[in-house]
C-alpha cells in the first residue's frame, strides 16, 4: 500500500502535537469542553443539512431483503444471543447472500468491495441539488461499521486503493466549497471490531483481509484494548487533519476516560483546539455526538430519529433518514410522509434544533428518485418559507396544538399534524407562525391572544408565498386569521407577523 505509516506511529505523533495546546485552550476534560464549547453562528443560522450514507453496502444487490444497514454482519451468521425479528432478519439476509453471491467462505465481504465503483457519482451536481433544495451544509460518512474508509486512508481498506478509487471526501468538500456550503464528516468506526465477530471464522490472520475484519483486536474487549483505542484515534485524526471539516460527527461510542486513556475527549478537544488555533481563538467548527449521558454543553447533541417536547437551551441536531434504511436498498421505505417530515422539521427548528436529512446514494453514486422527491418538496417549502427558517431563533414558546412530540431518541413523530398545531420562530423583530396541517377553516392561535406578552403590537400579517391580503383579529380567545381564499400548494403554511414596538410594553411574567 502507498502509505506505510502505521496507526500507532501516527497516534504517537498526533499525541505529541495536540498535547502542546491543551493547556492554552481546552483542557483534556469534558468539564473544560463544557466551559469553552460554543456553537458557531453558521450552524445555528443554516438549519438544514444533508447527511450521506454511501459505500460498499450501497453497491450490493439493490433487491436484497432488509438488512437493517448491517449487511456485512448479517451475511455471515447470527450473533450469539440474537433473537426475535433481528434473528429472522439475519437468517434471511445470510440465505440471500449465499444464493446471490455464494457462501461467505467463498465470497466474503471483501469480495463485495470491487462492486462499489461510483461510476456515475457527480458530487458537484449532487451538492448543487442539495443546495437548490435548501441544504446549507453537507456531511458524508467517512467510515461505517464495515471498517472500509471512503477516503484516502493509511488503513489499507480505503476508497483510493479499492472500489471507487477516488478520494470521496476531498471531492465532496471541493463541491461544497464551490457552492458555498459548509462541509462536515461523520465517522462510525468504533463498533467495527465487534461488527465482524461472526466473520472471524472465515479469516486468516496476517493477511490484508485480516485488517478489514479487525482480527488483531478483541471483538468483545476492544474498548479496553489500548491498541484499538490508539488505532481509532489515529484513523479519526487523519480525517480531521486531511479534510479539515467544518463539522465532525462522531456517530458511535469512543474511548472512555476509564478504559480508553481519555482518547475520546482528547480527539474531540484537539479538534476544537485546532480550530481555535487556526481562527484566532474563535470557534468555527462543530463537534457532534450521541452521548446524551455527558454534559451536553460540551458538544452539539445528535438526537438521531428523536424528538424534543420543549425548547432546548443550546442548538441540537435532529438526524433523520429519507431512504428508510440509511444505506440504499430498493425496497426500503421511509415511513414518514413528506408533509410530516416538513412539519417535524419546523417543530425541530422551533425548539432550537438543526435538521440533518440522510440521503442514501445508489452504489453508482446517483440519488434515488424517491429521495430526490423528498428533497424537492423541502426545496419548494423552503423557497417559499425560508425567511422564517434560516437565521431564526426560538421564540418565547415553541407553539401549541394537540400533536405531542415524544422526548428522546428513536421516537420521531410519524403522525399527521393538524391545523391547530402551530410553531413559532423569530428573527429581526419578526414573528413567524407556521400552521403544520393544511387549514380548512379560520386559524386560531391561542398563544397570541390579546393578553399575551409580545415584543410589540401586531402591525400586519402576511402569508408567505402569496400576495393575498390577510384578514385577522385579536381578542382574549386568541389571534384569528381568516382562512385565505387561496393557499400555497405546501403541506405547511407560514405567516409573517410584523411587530410594532410598544411605548410601554407589558412586563413578562
Amino acid at each position: 500500500m502507498r502509505n506505510l505509516i502505521t496507526g500507532s506511529v501516527v497516534c504517537l505523533l498526533l499525541s505529541l502535537w495536540t498535547g502542546s495546546i491543551f493547556a492554552e485552550e481546552i483542557a483534556l476534560t469534558w468539564e473544560s469542553m463544557a466551559d469553552h464549547y460554543k456553537v458557531p453562528q453558521w450552524f445555528e443560522d443554516g438549519k438544514i443539512g444533508v447527511w450521506t450514507h454511501w459505500g460498499v453496502p450501497s453497491a450490493t444487490d439493490e433487491s436484497r431483503p432488509n438488512d437493517g444497514s448491517l449487511y456485512g454482519r448479517r451475511m455471515y451468521r447470527p450473533n450469539e444471543g440474537e433473537s426475535g425479528g433481528q434473528l429472522e432478519m439475519t437468517k434471511t439476509l445470510a440465505a440471500f447472500h449465499a444464493k446471490r453471491y455464494g457462501p461467505p467462505s467463498a465470497f466474503g465481504y471483501e469480495n463485495l468491495v470491487p462492486l462499489s465503483k461510483a461510476e456515475n457519482w457527480d458530487p458537484v451536481s449532487l451538492v448543487k441539488f442539495f443546495k437548490d433544495n435548501g441544504a446549507r451544509f453537507v456531511m458524508p460518512v467517512a467510515c461505517h461499521h464495515d471498517n472500509f474508509d471512503m477516503y484516502d486512508s493509511f488503513h489499507p481498506w480505503n476508497s483510493m486503493d479499492m472500489g471507487p478509487k477516488r478520494d470521496t471526501p476531498q471531492e465532496w468538500k471541493a463541491a461544497a466549497t464551490e457552492h458555498g456550503l459548509k462541509f462536515g464528516i461523520s465517522a462510525r468506526l468504533y463498533w467495527s471490531p465487534c461488527f465482524f465477530n461472526t466473520a472471524r471464522k472465515y479469516q486468516t490472520p496476517g493477511t490484508v483481509e485480516a485488517k478489514l475484519f479487525n482480527l488483531e483486536f478483541d471483538p468483545k474487549g476492544y474498548a479496553s484494548q489500548d491498541s484499538w483505542n490508539e488505532h481509532w484515534y489515529a484513523r479519526c485524526w487523519e480525517i480531521i487533519e486531511k479534510y479539515d471539516p467544518d463539522m465532525f460527527n462522531n456517530d458511535a461510542p469512543f474511548p472512555s476516560e476509564k478504559a480508553g486513556k481519555s482518547l475520546g475527549v482528547r480527539l474531540f478537544s484537539s479538534y476544537v483546539n485546532r480550530d481555535l488555533k487556526e481562527n484566532n481563538g474563535k470557534q468555527t467548527a462543530v463537534f457532534s455526538c450521541k452521548s446524551g449521558n455527558l454534559n451536553r454543553k460540551a458538544f452539539t447533541y445528535n438526537l438521531e430519529r428523536g424528538g424534543s417536547e420543549k425548547i432546548q437551551p443550546k442548538p441540537w441536531m435532529w438526524a433523520t433518514d429519507l431512504s428508510g434504511g440509511w444505506y440504499y436498498r430498493k425496497g426500503a421505505d421511509n415511513r414518514m410522509s413528506v408533509p410530516v417530515m416538513i412539519g417535524n422539521t419546523v417543530d425541530a427548528i422551533s425548539k432550537n434544533r438543526v435538521v440533518m436529512m440522510n440521503v442514501a446514494l445508489r452504489g453508482d453514486g446517483t440519488i434515488p428518485e424517491n429521495q430526490a422527491a423528498y428533497l424537492t418538496a423541502f426545496g419548494g417549502f423552503l423557497n417559499t418559507c425560508g425567511e422564517g427558517i434560516y437565521g431564526t431563533r426560538p421564540w418565547k414558546t415553541f407553539g401549541e396544538g394537540p400533536t405531542k412530540i415524544k422526548d428522546g431518541r428513536q421516537g420521531e413523530n410519524h403522525r399527521d399534524f393538524t391545523q391547530n398545531d402551530i410553531r413559532f420562530t423569530t428573527k429581526d423583530g419578526l414573528l413567524f407562525a407556521f400552521v403544520l396541517g393544511p387549514p380548512t377553516k379560520d386559524i386560531v392561535i391561542k398563544t397570541l391572544a390579546s393578553e399575551a406578552s409580545l415584543d410589540g403590537e401586531i402591525g400586519s400579517i402576511s402569508m408567505m408565498g402569496a400576495d393575498e391580503e390577510i384578514q385577522w383579529n385579536r381578542n382574549t380567545d386568541g389571534l384569528t386569521i381568516q382562512l385565505p381564499k387561496t393557499l400555497p400548494n405546501l403541506p405547511v403554511i407560514g405567516f409573517k407577523l410584523i411587530l410594532k414596538k410598544l411605548a410601554n410594553p407589558k412586563p413578562t411574567s
